[in-house]
């Protein structure tokens, strides 16, 4: 009898970094939204450092949330998401972003980078600015539980230990495509090859177009750009676009300056691959150097099973929310599924058809998820 041959993957068409920097939207891919507060701090002192993390806090609201980014993620990359709340909903939350060490505006040393570590500078960062009494405690006043902490893939494992450090300060944790460690879910032949790509020299449109197809489900991408885009004229303390100077920019027609208003793509690959060039030809604050020694925090990235159910004991199940998509082809599902059986999370999600990031893929539905989320944290706390 004969057998039938699976469906073969059709890779989606990916613009080109020249295509795509002389599209109009171009110099409106990143957008100009003005922080309430920022600055650089030092952190790590007595332990590598000190090194500076940079740091900006967007809206004035009482729910206070700190995003924490993945690999080879800067503080825009959460732009869907601080225009959301820190901007149209601006006197209910106010969003932290911040650059983890090795990417952005902070430093970048070479040295060995963890996830331990990196949940360290996040702490620091909120004794700075106010979030946290102190860090390191100095004093045992009963805590108050007014952080809501979202992490998503190398910054789900960054919340996980900061979640060992600030258990009695949270009021809700949610992780994202993420895992209680990196394993070994496909062959050792294919798990070689997919470890080996990550390191093997790439073309600047090879290396986007597979960031892209790792990251999103094919259909997504070829959709018409899903991005609800900042209007200057209504929404607070957004500014116009300002101009983005790229090498691909460079060489497009026109280049006299960004337009007035933020523009919509052709398509969600368009913008993603606009995000990508204007981030990777930004040397100062895009390298491999960082890149690859966030890889190595996250590849030895390690939570056991008691050391999650102590995060679930100490923070409260009821706060946790953990989320995975089936077709997250960078941190498989296998991962979210072991996380969620081990730490055992008040809501679990394993969401049919989704990537790697629905911070972008399903920003809406994601942003909606979060606010739900944060809601049951503020009830527990009293505050709803």
């Amino acid at each position: 009898m004969a057998t039938a041959t699976p469906p073969q993957r059709v890779s989606p068409v990916i613009p080109t970094a020249a295509e795509t920097a002389q599209h109009p939207a171009f110099p409106t891919a990143i957008w100009n939204l003005e922080a309430d507060r920022k600055g650089v701090v030092p952190v790590a002192e007595g332990r590598g450092g000190p090194l500076k993390i940079s740091w900006e806090i967007h809206g004035d609201g009482p729910v206070k949330v700190i995003f924490i980014m993945g690999l080879g993620g800067l503080k825009t990359t959460w732009q869907r998401q601080t225009l959301h709340f820190g901007h149209e909903r601006r006197e209910h939350y106010s969003v932290l972003v911040m650059d983890n060490r090795g990417m952005g505006d902070s430093d970048k040393p070479l040295m060995r980078y963890s996830t331990s570590e990196m949940a360290r500078d996040v702490a620091e960062v909120l004794a700075h600015v106010g979030w946290l009494p102190s860090y390191p405690p100095t004093s045992t006043p009963p805590p108050a539980r007014n952080l809501h902490i979202v992490g998503i893939s190398l910054g789900g494992m960054i919340a996980q230990e900061l979640a060992c450090l600030v258990a009695e300060h949270v009021s809700s944790l949610s992780m994202c495509c993420t895992a209680a460690a990196i394993e070994n879910t496909t062959t050792f032949a294919e798990n070689m090859a997919n470890r080996a790509q990550l390191l093997v020299p790439k073309s600047l449109d090879r290396s986007i177009a597979d960031g892209a197809r790792n990251m999103f489900g094919d259909a997504w991408l070829a959709e018409p750009d899903n991005a609800h885009v900042p209007d200057p004229a209504t929404t607070p303390k957004v500014l116009p676009p300002t101009t983005i100077i790229t090498a691909a920019a460079e060489t497009a027609a026109s280049a006299p300056g960004p337009p007035a208003k933020y523009l919509k793509f052709d398509s969600n690959a368009e913008r993603f691959v606009a995000q990508e060039l204007t981030k990777r030809q930004d040397r100062a604050r895009f390298g491999r150097k960082g890149f690859l020694l966030q890889l190595i925090a996250a590849g030895w990235h390690h939570k056991s099973a008691d050391q999650l159910r102590e995060i679930g004991d100490r923070v409260g199940r009821e706060r946790i929310l953990v989320m995975h998509g089936t077709e997250d082809r960078m941190i498989t599902v296998p991962h979210g599924r072991k996380l969620i059986a081990q730490l055992e999370p008040g809501t679990a999600l394993l969401v049919e058809g989704m990537g790697h990031a629905p911070i972008v893929e399903r920003w809406e539905w994601y942003n909606g998820l979060l606010e739900d989320h944060f809601a049951v944290g503020e009830k527990l706390d009293g505050r709803a």
